[in-house]
């Protein structure tokens, strides 16, 4: 019964302190000048940056407005930037997780931090 309640504290601590050191997938609004606002998400693929960065804006609105998009800008940070172009690196991490699929163990390359998007936008009040 005590190794039982030691691994499962164990196991909790490890959960615990797991989540914590997670990475944030999207940044605080910065305001610039003009009544515009600056944030940034971002994610493993293009889209999840996007839609990361799209919710911060819209919790920076808050329920009573809607974020304006002014601009948009979206990069590529993955692994191997600066080794290989976007797609040759997308075949890569592609080839990377059959592998691992096939070896029975986690062969993705792809990170959290991947992509970033940073969007510049207004609020408007509903």
């Amino acid at each position: 019964m005590n190794k039982f309640f030691a691994l499962c504290s164990t196991a909790t601590a490890t959960l615990v302190l797991t989540a914590c050191a997670s990475n944030p997938t999207a940044s605080l609004a910065i305001q610039k000048e003009n009544n515009q606002y600056e944030v940034t998400g971002v994610g493993k693929s293009n889209l999840i940056a996007k839609n990361n960065a799209i919710a911060a804006a819209n919790t920076t609105c808050g329920k009573k407005a809607t974020a304006v998009i002014i601009d948009e800008k979206t990069e590529y940070n993955g692994a191997l930037k600066g080794v290989v172009d976007e797609q040759t690196g997308q075949m890569i991490q592609a080839a990377a997780s059959v592998i691992g699929t096939l070896a029975g163990k986690n062969g993705s390359l792809a990170r959290d931090e991947d992509y970033q998007t940073t969007l510049t936008f207004k609020c408007r009040a509903n």
